[in-house]
Order: C-alpha cells, then structure tokens, then sequence
C-alpha cells in the first residue's frame, strides 16, 4: 500500500525495533496482521533502516512476482540482503523452500514474510520453519500511535480510515473494506454463503459482541450447521477480525462459563456494521457501553503485549465475572470495563479477586483520574492507564 498515508505523528518504531530485535536471533520474520493494517509500509520503513543493504519485495497478489516465484529457489538463492514476501499465506508451498533457503544462507539472506491470517492459520511454516521464525503481530493504530482517543474509538485504527480527511471518506474506506471482505477474502478462505447470509451474520455478530458466542442460535438463525459456524468464528478469528476471547476455568466448585466470547477487534469496523456514522450517534446507541468495552479491551492487551494464550475472561453461572484476565510473568491481572464516568465496587469485583486470586483488578472507564475503589481495587481513565499516569 505503499507509503500513503504515513506521517511523523504515527510512530511505529516499537514495531520497527522489534523486527531488528527478533532478526538477531532468527533468520525469518513473520510480521502478521489484518490486510490494510500496514504491514507493506512497515516493512519496507524497516528495511529504509538498513544501511548499505539491499532489499527485494514479492508481492504474491501481483501476478509478475508470482511468475517469479513458480520458480522459488531459483529466484531466491541469488538474492542478498532483505527479501520480503508479502500475503504468504496464498502460497503455503514456499515454506519448505524458505526452510532450505534460511538454513543454507543465513548470513547473507534475512526474511520478512508478510500474511493476512493468524500463526495458527499458517500451519506449514510453524511445521517447515520451526526454530527460525519469529512472529510479530501488527494491528492496525492504537492510543500509543494516534494519542486522539475519541477519533480512534469511533473511526478505528485500520490507518487510511483513521487518517481519512473527513468522517465521511473514513466510513467509505470502511463501507469498501468490508464489501472485498465478504466479496473476496471470505470465498477464498472456504466459506460458501449467499450475501444475503453474509450481512445477516455480521448483524448478529455485532449483537454478540462483549457477549457469550452461541453457535447453535447463529446456525440455526442462518439454516446452518454448528460446525460451519463454529468454522467461520475460527476463520475470523485467524483473520484478525473478532477475538474470541477463552474463559479461564479454576476449581472452585462452581459452575463456570466455557464458551468464548466474541469481540470484534476493530472498533470503527464495528461501527460500521451498526451503522454509526459520528460520535454523538455512537454516545446514543445502546451499544455504545459494548463498543467501550471492546475498545479499551484490545488497547489493554495490546499495551501489555500480551498473547491470546495469556487473554482470558472469567464467569459464572451466579453472575460473578471478571471482562479480561491476563497471565503474563507468573502475575494474574485482573480488569473490568464500565462505560461511566462514576465506577464504584461491585460485589462481582470481590468474588473475582477471591476466587481468582488476583495480583490486581483495575477498572478502566473513560474518565481523567485514578480513583480507589478499595483497599486493593482501583479504577482509572483509559488513557491515564495507557500513558502510565498516576492523577
């Protein structure tokens, strides 16, 4: 996508130091992350970075780079310096080859591998590149990048809706986004449904958003199978489109949750899918307190960096519940999201703190100031938690 819509107040240099860092000791980069999210323009900024090294970029939805690569070992054994490879899950074959490539020729050939689905969806290069390969997943901007909070939440960080000069280009580029989406991206991974399902899908996902997933109620709504939903959740899932945040299991004796629940990932795609079109409509809908919770979720877990398999949730069939538990260093960090300007304890908030036995619960709501709530519960802005402030 080039370099577009690029400027100096989006900085990416974390993401830039982590690719230098993980080449240390890797000879393959996966840099992984939804389409349009800006994994081309990162790379090729990281490779602005090398001095005096060459780089040479295939691009697998151009068909001249793929007549390059029918051949790949061909092409790529004479190359030195950084090759990046960009949508490499349309050609799962080239893993092998990148293995005897990477193996042979590791001082003078690194790998950047660009791919529009999860690690767990790009099965061949976890089996043929084990042990050289690291993965870094970009999203598309949060708060540490853009630092406009409320622009963020309503427009998301996908970064040409983002940067887009009006509200109204930024819910075109989304509108467009979201049709190739269903039109083109959903067929080529398997998932045979008329449009007319397609649409019918995604309203219903909006509507389980923040919410326990039923697949029995989507397959039947839709005259479709459990397994086919539960096969396109797991597809979205891959492709970076929802979350589905995994219930945490303790033995307590109580009937727990065991059904994951749906978010999706992107607040300003899920804007668009309700129909949101400005800030005061998003401050009036009555998903408005869902739309928080999912937005300052993934802003959470991105700033602690944390992986899916440390992202939890926790419920009961009493009513107790923890909005995201994450596991990260031996450390259990517990959080709750309210949509309100006057957070106060709850009873679910102890039970939490026992049961699980938390090394912290903090409650994030939109507002400017640390406030405690207990002894050991406190609740602070969004933004105050993300810029580490102590108001």
């Amino acid at each position: 996508m080039g370099f577009t819509w690029y400027n100096d107040s989006m900085n990416r240099s974390d993401f830039i130091r982590s690719i230098g860092a993980n080449f240390r000791s890797h000879p393959i980069v996966g840099l992984l992350g939804p389409r349009q999210c800006g994994k081309t323009t990162l790379a090729k900024m990281y490779a602005q970075t090398i001095e005096s090294q060459p780089f040479h970029h295939f691009d697998l939805e151009d068909p001249t780079h793929l007549a390059l690569l029918e051949h790949p070992k061909l092409t790529l054994e004479p190359l030195e310096g950084l090759i990046i490879i960009d949508e490499v899950q349309l050609r799962p074959d080239l893993f092998p080859v990148l293995r005897v490539l990477a193996d042979n020729y590791k001082a003078k050939q690194q790998y950047l591998i660009l791919g529009s689905t999860s690690r767990q969806l790009l099965q061949q290069s976890s089996e043929s590149l084990a042990g050289r390969i690291a993965y870094i997943e970009l999203t598309p901007f949060n708060y540490s990048e853009s630092h406009d909070m409320q622009r963020l939440w309503l427009r998301g960080g996908y970064p040409l809706a983002y940067l887009a000069e009006t509200e109204s280009d930024s819910r075109n580029w989304r509108k467009n986004y979201l049709r190739t989406f269903f039109e083109v991206d959903v067929p080529a991974l398997g998932i045979e449904m008329t449009p007319a399902n397609l649409q019918r899908c995604w309203m219903m996902l909006a509507h389980y958003h923040g919410n326990i997933a039923n697949s029995a109620e989507l397959g039947r709504s839709l005259n479709l199978s459990d397994t086919t939903i539960r096969r396109y959740l797991d597809i979205l899932n891959g492709t970076f489109m929802i979350r589905s945040l995994q219930p945490w299991y303790e033995n307590l004796g109580k009937r727990q949750v065991k059904r994951p629940k749906i978010y999706f990932r992107d607040s300003g795609l899920f804007h668009q899918i309700l129909g949101i079109t400005k800030s005061a409509e998003l401050i009036m809908h009555p998903k408005v307190g869902a739309s928080w919770e999912g937005f300052a979720l993934e802003e959470i877990i991105r700033h602690h960096k944390a992986m899916p398999e440390e992202c939890f949730f926790w419920a009961t069939h009493n009513q107790a519940e923890l909005d995201l538990l994450l596991t990260l260093n031996g450390k259990r960090l517990g959080f709750e999201f309210k949509y309100t300007d006057a957070p106060r304890m709850t009873r679910s908030m102890h039970i939490a703190m026992e049961d699980l036995a938390l090394d912290s619960l903090t409650v994030i709501y939109p507002g400017e100031y640390k406030i405690p709530l207990s002894n050991t519960v406190h609740a602070i802005g969004l933004a105050g938690y993300l810029e580490g402030s102590n108001h």
